[in-house]
């Protein structure tokens, strides 16, 4: 199964798959996902909001749901064990990427990203629609076993920083918010990042028009921001989105032991946890 899938692949087999608009905003952004959709969407795909199909219970944005939930979640979508599933977005932080590792997470292997998102597919003229989906038929969506997907919290964390056996954790936000330079988005949070983490920020994984680079150039940024691509790893942002856009790129370079940090910023900022400022080391 291709972890990417291109616009005019999708085109040629938009009658194959169950398509999912992931699209999700930074709270700076000051744009409003759901309204897009309902603007703008293609054609016969469902609305996978990562900010409801998540823990409600948690104080942290869209946190891991119970199995269950998710499962009910993804049947309410149409989404069947067998089904192809491509995600797409048209946001700044590739949720689609999160939405990918969610369903990896709950043990559905075939799923696919469209790359370049909704822009891609517009730019070869894919059919969009307006308006709501109309209710698909009820899916039969089972949580089996993860697949090369893991998450990893913030006691383990904790307790692998007191062991000095952290290992990789690497934090796709921009540099000048790992640094502490700049403030992050969600208020009442801290500046900096986790002590001994490395800055591998998604946007150096991504092209100026918004597509994943090729696998040599995603190698080559993660070397520049001094991770071995090859060997285990954390990954951590804001709040869990773009953590797993780092989880896709090493994905496409073969490396499954990933580990998201699933609080990533939102909670280790807000804590009384250590933290470090400056660039990446």
């Amino acid at each position: 199964m291709d972890i990417l899938v291109t616009a005019e692949w999708l085109q040629a087999n938009i009658d194959k798959v169950k398509i999912l608009d992931a699209s999700t905003h930074l709270p700076t952004a000051n744009r409003d996902a759901d309204a897009e959709f309902a603007a703008c969407h293609i054609a016969g795909s469902g609305r996978f909001d990562i900010n409801e199909i998540a823990d409600q219970e948690s104080p942290l944005p869209h946190m891991i749901p119970p199995a269950s939930e998710f499962a009910a979640a993804m049947s309410a979508l149409g989404i069947s064990d067998n089904d192809h599933v491509v995600i797409y977005d048209d946001s700044a932080i590739f949720p689609a990427a999160r939405a990918w590792w969610m369903l990896r997470l709950f043990g559905h292997e075939n799923v696919s990203v469209l790359n370049g998102g909704l822009s891609a597919w517009r730019a070869i003229g894919g059919a969009t629609e307006t308006g709501e989906q109309p209710k698909p038929q009820q899916g039969r969506f089972t949580t089996r076993p993860s697949v090369g997907a893991q998450h990893i919290d913030m006691p383990t964390i904790q307790a692998l920083l007191a062991a000095e056996s952290l290992g990789q954790l690497i934090d796709a936000r921009a540099a000048n918010r790992f640094s502490g330079e700049a403030p992050e988005p969600r208020k009442g949070l801290r500046a900096g990042h986790i002590p001994g983490s490395i800055n591998v920020p998604l946007g150096t994984l991504i092209d100026e028009n918004g597509f994943y680079k090729s696998t040599d150039e995603i190698r080559a940024a993660f070397l520049a921001g001094n991770a071995n691509p090859d060997r285990p790893a954390i990954t951590s942002c804001g709040s869990g989105v773009t953590a797993c856009g780092l989880a896709l790129g090493l994905a496409l370079l073969g490396n499954e032991q990933v580990f998201v940090y699933d609080g990533s910023w939102t909670e280790w900022g807000a804590s009384n946890a250590p933290i470090e400022t400056g660039a990446s080391r």
